[in-house]
Order: C-alpha cells, then structure tokens, then sequence
C-alpha cells in the first residue's frame, strides 16, 4: 500500500525521557510497515517550562540573567545523553540552533503577548521531534523531520489558531506520494504557521491530537492512534478517583460530548475531521502496547454500545468562574441581550462550559482567564450588572443515575458547596465551591 495509512500521536508523557524515547521506537519499529506518521508532543512538561521562561523575559524586559533557559537545555541534554552516547552526533547541534533561535525570539520585545507565546512556546515540540526523529534513525528506521508550520496553514488568532483547510490540504496531500514504505514521517503537534511563513502559531493547549486529525484527514489515513499512559478512554481520571473503568468502544457523537464536556484525554476539536472522513480513532497504552484499545468510530457497533449500555463518565474542570449577568434596566434576558453577551463572548474567545439563563439572568461558567474576564465585564458593565465567583470547579456526569447519584458522585459533591446545578436527559452539571476545612 502507498501513502500514509496510520496516524500515530505521542504526547508529552511518552517522550518525557530516554527511557520513554526508547519505548516510542520500540512501538514504531513493531508497526514500521503500516505506513506511519509520527505526531509528537514537546517533552514532559516542556510548555509549562517554557511559558515560565517566557513569562521571566517579558518581566525583565527581554533582558533576563543566563542562567534562565538552562533548566530547558539541561533537560534535553540529559535525555540526548541516555539516547547519544556520541556527543559529536548531529541531533546536538540541531538542537543547540533551536535553542538559539528560541532565544532570539524570547529577546525580541513583542508587546503582543499571544503572539510572542506562539513564536517561542512551538520551540518545545520542534526540539522534541528533532531528537526522535534522529533516534529513529539511529535505530535503522529512515526518518523524515517534517515542519507542521509549513503544512497546517492557519489564521493569525495566536494561542486559538483556525486552519485554513483548503491551503492545509493542499500542502499535506502530496507527502502520500513522498512517502518511502518501511519510513516514517515525523511532525510536531500543537503549531502550525501563516500562509506566508512569517508567523507560528499553536492550536490551544493539548493541541496534538488535532493535529493528528488534520494530517489523517488531509492524506486520507485509515486509522489514528493516540498513545497514552491509560489503558484507553477511560470513565474518569484514574489521579482523581479511584475503581475507574474503561470504555471499549463509543460512537463519535458520544466522544465529542465528552470531550466538549472536558475529557481531557481527547482534544474537542479531534473528533469531527475524523467522523468527515470516517477515519477510525484508537485510544492505546504507549506502557502495554499489546493491550486492546479504545475504538472511536461511526459504526453501527460503536452507536449501539454508546446508546445502549453507556457507561457513566465523570469530568472535572478546574479553575472555573462563574459569571452571572443581568440587565440593568430589569428587562428580560431575551434574544437581543442574549446576541449581545454572546458576541461578546466570541470575540473575546471565552468558550462556555456551562450556560444557565433565567428571565433576568444568563450564567456563565467557564476557564478562569484573568485577562478575558476582565475584558467580558469592561464591556458589558455600561449595560449589564456582572457579578462573577472565582476558584469554582465544574462537576459534569455523563449518563447519570435518574435514581440518584452514585458512590463516586456522593463522594465528590462531599465538602462542596453547590452553586449550580442542572440537567439533560443524560448529562448533569454542578458549578462547585470546595468549602474551607
């Protein structure tokens, strides 16, 4: 077979070291024969490190000490050191240009914050793939080093980016031609670029599995498998409670509702790129890559399970607020005013979690950013009363007991305080204040 078949994306977790490099060509060199590309994520917690490391020269006006970016160079060299024991090997210096080109960007005094964090925080995942790129070389698996801001083209909405599909199809269909069977191709996740070339951009955080729908659906993949350290899609997060199950196999409107929800083991915008083309998606353990996955896909079989033997699914958001909104002349919260928090909520590129209205009030929950909401109620206190709680947590349970809440649900409303609280035929939400012990 010609062209790309598989779609493979390895987040942070399963390049965090040598050992998890390591691990990663061990898959791949199992699976080289069925035409993959390689999606991969910066290392560890590489975009936490480098939003501080940005965060550190905008305070000090692009001018910090030396010393700022060796946590970020010692980390990679370290992981080089357990993959390169030659120190003269090319992966070194192709890393030490990146850094200096990162550096270059830190220094450059931006006042666009968004915009500087797309130039600089891409250099994670573009140092992560040059060393698994070069591993898999050394590992006799021919490797292609591929740019994704070159192929996924999007707009200049920096920290959000929307892609231009057409131009991104464009730019991507011809790698099945180029595609050498028994390679692989490698490419970041999470960044793309302007049509022109000049600027990065991301795709929002936990971006990579997007990116991995967009290469599968632009080159007509058969199959996208996202590499985690779970068993596969999983009921709830196993760091936060305890007999967790896991889901064999949903339908795709099923894992998009999760996902809207919060499920953070799927990025929101995955799912449709993949459900156009009838592209089916596997959640697998990078830690036991012979076990059975999660199946995520359009078949009668995955609609059936999906509709009649749900499994209830519990999703967590943290640092939430809740705004609640009010006319001031006391009229109706009705259509007109509902455009108009509504527009205003779009351009300021607030996504709502949870959305309640009433005759004189709408509420919104939804991810604490200081800067947007500051910015909602700037533009809504001439005409709206805006009052808002901060430090919230949003409880959501997808297909919920109608006989009561379960062990798991009483467990976690325990020493909460309720705040919101609403329902669907099979999701309900509670808006939640942790009560001070």
């Amino acid at each position: 077979m010609s062209g790309i078949n598989k779609v493979f994306k390895f987040g942070g977790a399963s390049v965090k070291d040598a050992a998890a490099v390591r691990n990663l060509a061990y898959i791949v060199s199992s699976r080289v024969d069925e035409n993959i590309l390689l999606v991969v994520s910066a290392m560890g917690k590489t975009t936490n490190l480098l939003e501080k490391i940005l965060a550190e020269y905008r305070r000090c006006d692009g001018a910090p000490g030396p010393d700022v970016l060796r946590p970020l160079v010692d980390y990679h060299q370290g992981i080089m050191s357990g993959l390169f024991p030659d120190l003269f090997h090319p992966v070194y210096e192709a890393v030490s240009r990146l850094v200096d080109e990162l550096r270059s960007k830190l220094e450059d005094r931006e006042p666009d914050y968004d915009r500087q964090y797309d130039q600089t925080v891409c250099y994670g995942e573009l140092i992560s793939t040059t060393i698994v790129s070069a591993y898999l070389e050394s590992r006799g698996i021919p490797s292609v080093w591929l740019d994704a801001r070159k192929y996924v083209v999007t707009d200049r909405v920096f920290r959000a980016a929307g892609v231009d599909w057409d131009e991104t199809a464009r730019r991507i269909k011809p790698l099945n031609a180029a595609y050498k069977p028994g390679g692989v191709f490698v490419v970041q996740g999470f960044i793309g670029g302007t049509a022109d070339g000049i600027d990065s951009t991301t795709l929002g955080r936990e971006g990579s599995d997007y990116t991995a729908a967009i290469f599968a659906n632009c080159l007509d993949a058969g199959e996208v498998t996202i590499w985690k350290d779970v068993s596969g899609l999983l009921n709830a997060d196993p760091k936060r409670f305890t007999d967790t199950v896991k889901i064999p196999r949903i339908s795709y409107s099923e894992a998009i509702e999760l996902a809207f929800y919060g499920a953070t083991i799927i990025h929101p915008k995955t799912i449709k790129p993949l459900q156009n083309k009838n592209i089916r998606l596997k959640v697998q353990s990078f830690l036991d890559p012979s076990s059975d996955p999660t199946v995520i896909d359009g078949s009668e079989d995955a609609r059936s399970f999906s509709r009649e033997a749900p499994v209830p699914s519990y999703i967590v958001k943290d640092r939430q607020v809740l705004v609640s909104i009010s006319p001031r002349d006391y009229s109706f919260m009705n259509e007109h005013n509902l455009q108009i928090v509504f527009a205003t909520c779009d351009e300021l590129h607030i996504h709502a979690n949870m959305m309640q209205t009433s005759a004189l009030m709408l509420s919104i929950c939804f991810d604490y950013d200081e800067a947007k909401l500051k910015g909602l109620m700037s533009r809504l206190s001439e005409r709206f009363s805006v009052k808002y709680n901060i430090g919230l947590q949003l409880f959501t349970v997808r297909h919920y007991r109608s006989e009561g809440p379960t062990p798991t649900e009483e467990e976690f409303l325990r020493r909460k305080n309720i705040i919101v609280k609403q329902g669907s035929r099979s999701t309900l939400q509670y808006v939640l204040e942790p009560l001070l012990i």
